[in-house]
């Protein structure tokens, strides 16, 4: 099979590395699935990767962990999904990506994929999904019944784009805000139903005073967590919940006590590194699939590259590693 991978790390500009395999077919265990790829979106995983995990000739580094497609084969204690079912998942950290033409993947991690979408605009799917529902609804816990406050700073990107709608999909009172710094990430933001915007360039207390807000009740940073960090504690409400999903290379959390604020990071392969339910990641997917199909949520797939080659995954890369990205970037490998 043909697949897009490299051997050794990359320097942060991503200037080269990239090369197209010819590797046998995965072999599936007994719970996996055999995919073949239609459709893959990036993540910041994916360079944060490449840049520090190597390989060899005989097992180079498949990167690629969003994917849509249709199950090929099956393993021998596998329920639920039959040959020929339309599928998404983000997979396994530890295992081969989907940047290649086939995938072994556990079964309990993937679900049947939205009716209503394209593989492209699915595949831009399951990694944020799994990443924003975890946060505010198992680590954060937001109610669903209650009246509440969030922010989300990095509204824009990828994983604030799918929290967002989360939280009006699935919350009666719930209001989210989100930080931006753009025009166009403003636009986006209003089309995905934010309620309302603070310009992060400048501090985030005098944002909120144009919709009479004081505090949040949580506030979720997809990204950039040292450039705001100080502010945070401020604007918490006491007992108020703070996540993160980005990766300081230090985080002083102490002034965060005087509120005895809950403090969650968010890594959503630990369930599948660990072992942890991971077939709650599967049960997660079909939820988001049920809000596609009832349109109260959409593809966040914002650009599209057409082909599975190098210069397609290079790009995407650099893009993403810009942080200027709006919503996802998905490669189109075959409709």
């Amino acid at each position: 099979m043909k697949a897009i991978g490299y051997i050794q790390p990359t320097e942060a500009n991503f200037s080269a590395g990239l090369q197209v395999f010819e590797l046998p077919a995965p072999a599936i265990g007994p719970l996996d699935l055999l995919v073949k790829i239609k459709a893959v979106s990036v993540n910041p995983v994916d360079y944060k990767v490449r840049s520090s995990r190597a390989g060899s000739r005989d097992m180079p580094v498949i990167l690629g962990w969003d994917a849509a497609g249709v199950v090929v084969a099956i393993g021998d204690d596998v329920r639920g999904f039959r040959v020929g079912d339309e599928v998404f998942y983000a997979g396994d950290l530890t295992r081969q990506g989907s940047n290649a033409e086939l995938q072994a993947v556990d079964h309990r991690l993937v679900s049947n994929k939205p009716k209503g979408l394209t593989f492209a605009e699915a595949a831009a799917l399951p990694l944020t999904s799994l990443t924003a529902y975890e946060m505010l609804f198992e680590q954060l816990r937001v109610p669903k019944n209650e009246p509440f406050d969030l922010l989300v700073i990095g509204g824009a990107g990828g994983v604030g784009s799918i929290a967002i709608q989360l939280i009006k999909a699935l919350t009666q009172e719930g209001r989210v805000f989100a930080t931006s710094g753009s025009d166009a990430s403003n636009n986006w933001l209003r089309d995905i139903g934010v309620s309302g915007v603070i310009d992060r360039r400048q501090p985030l207390a005098k944002g909120m005073e144009a919709f009479g807000l004081k505090e949040f009740d949580y506030i979720f940073s997809t990204t950039h967590t040292l450039d705001y960090i100080t502010q945070l504690p401020d604007i918490l409400r006491p007992f108020g919940g703070f996540g993160l999903i980005d990766d300081p290379q230090t985080l002083d959390i102490v002034p965060f006590k005087r509120k005895a604020a809950l403090i969650a990071w968010e890594f959503m392969f630990a369930k599948s590194m660990f072992g942890f339910h991971p077939e709650t990641q599967g049960k997660i997917l079909g939820i988001v699939a049920d809000l596609i199909d009832r349109k109260k949520i959409k593809s966040t797939a914002n650009t599209t590259l057409k082909g599975l080659t190098a210069e397609n995954v290079q790009e995407a890369h650099r893009r993403l590693a810009s942080h200027t990205s709006i919503g996802k970037i998905v490669i189109n490998i075959e409709e």
